[in-house]
C-alpha cells in the first residue's frame, strides 16, 4: 500500500482538544519509559529538544522524569501550542519553553541538545528528510536521539482494523485522525533509506505492530 499524505499540522480547535484528551497514557508512559533506559542518566541536567510536542503531554512526563534538565518543546501547531502551554502545571513552567515553529526553518534557540526526542511527528510530514536534517543541525557529539513513530500497515484493511483495536472507544474524528496517520506512517524499508540518505545511523527496532522506536547518539 502506497502512503497517503494526512494534513501535516492540527489546527482545529476541536481536532486539538480530542486529540489532547485522549488515553494516551500507555504509549507515551511507555515511549518516555525506553526512553529514560536508553539515556541512562538519571540526572540528566543539560537541554532536551522535543521535535512535534503536540499538546505537550510527552514534554511534561520528560520534565518530571528529569528534574534538572530544561526543554525547549517546538510544534507547527499553533493551537497545540497554546494548548501545551494551559496545560502545564506551573511548577514545570520555568523548564518548558514552548516554541511555535514549523520545522525544518524554525530556528531554535541552542546550537545543540543534550537530547533530542520525537513522537508521532515522522508521518505527518510530506518531506521526511526535514526531520532528519533538524536532527543533525541541533546535535553534538553525544547528543541521546530517540524517535518514535507510527508504521504504515500493508493494506487499509489493516488499517481499519488496528483502529477499531486501538481506538474503537475514542471519538470519531480521533478514529478518522488515527486512520488517516496510518496510513500517512512509512514502513520499516522507508525508513531505513531516509536515514541512510540522512547519513544518521540509528537503530531501528519494531516495537509494536504499529510502532517504530529509533535511537542513537551522534558522533
Amino acid at each position: 500500500m502506497k502512503r497517503s499524505l494526512e494534513p501535516e499540522l492540527m489546527e482545529d480547535a476541536g481536532q486539538v482538544v480530542a486529540y489532547a484528551q485522549a488515553d494516551f497514557d500507555k504509549p507515551n508512559n511507555a515511549f518516555v519509559h525506553r526512553l529514560k533506559t536508553f539515556v541512562d542518566e538519571p540526572v540528566f541536567n543539560g537541554k532536551a529538544l522535543d521535535l512535534g510536542c503536540g499538546p505537550g503531554d510527552i514534554s511534561r512526563r520528560f520534565a518530571i522524569a528529569f528534574p534538572f534538565c530544561k526543554i525547549d518543546a517546538v510544534d507547527g501547531s499553533k493551537a497545540m501550542i497554546d494548548y501545551a502551554t494551559s496545560a502545564t502545571d506551573p511548577a514545570l513552567q520555568p523548564r518548558l519553553s514552548y516554541i511555535h515553529g514549523r520545522l525544518p526553518d524554525t530556528e531554535l534557540p541552542e546550537p545543540n541538545y543534550g537530547i533530542i526526542f520525537s513522537n508521532s511527528l515522522l508521518h505527518h510530514l510530506p518531506n521526511p528528510l526535514g526531520l532528519w536534517k533538524v536532527i543533525k543541525q541541533y546535535s553534538a557529539p553525544g547528543t541521546r536521539i530517540i524517535v518514535m513513530d507510527l508504521l504504515r500497515p500493508g493494506s487499509k484493511k489493516m488499517a481499519k482494523t488496528l483502529v477499531e483495536m486501538y481506538a474503537n472507544d475514542e471519538p470519531k474524528i480521533l478514529q478518522q485522525d488515527f486512520y488517516n496517520s496510518l496510513l500517512a506512517a512509512f514502513s520499516l524499508e522507508e525508513i531505513d533509506s531516509q536515514l541512510t540518505h540522512a547519513k544518521l545511523p540509528l537503530a531501528v527496532e519494531q516495537i509494536s505492530d504499529r510502532h517504530v522506536f529509533l535511537t542513537g547518539i551522534a558522533n
